[in-house]
């Protein structure tokens, strides 16, 4: 009874990364970019999201250092390639979304004043 539940610790244990890295990809930034008030510099990021629909919170990690997390919304769409968007206002660049192989993740950007 012991090996059974050993076993069944050890495949337990062996799954959770499995699930955990199906709501984590790694996105390039290819310029600075801000997002909220954080400025993230160009480079890989870890990209984690938790939630669904209209209420997600993503994380970005770079080098195993979380730098920001941001609410956003998920929109179903298919991606041949990953990317990103951005918007710029007055001359600062914001990221507005990263497209996934199956997935968008929307962030509310700050409106320019006027708009």
């Amino acid at each position: 009874m012991k090996r059974y539940f050993g076993y069944a610790l050890i495949l337990a244990l062996l799954s959770v990364p499995a699930f955990a890295a199906k709501n984590s990809k790694t996105v390039t930034l290819p310029g600075n970019v801000k997002i909220g008030s954080t400025a993230l510099p160009a480079g890989s990021y870890r990209v984690t999201w938790t939630g669904s629909g209209t209420d997600v919170q993503v994380t970005l990690a770079q080098n195993g250092k979380t730098l920001a997390t941001v609410p956003a919304k998920v929109v179903d769409e298919k991606h041949s390639l990953t990317g990103v968007t951005t918007s710029t206002q007055s001359g600062v660049d914001f990221l507005q979304a990263i497209q996934l192989d199956s997935i968008s993740l929307v962030f509310q950007t700050p409106t320019a004043s006027g708009q």
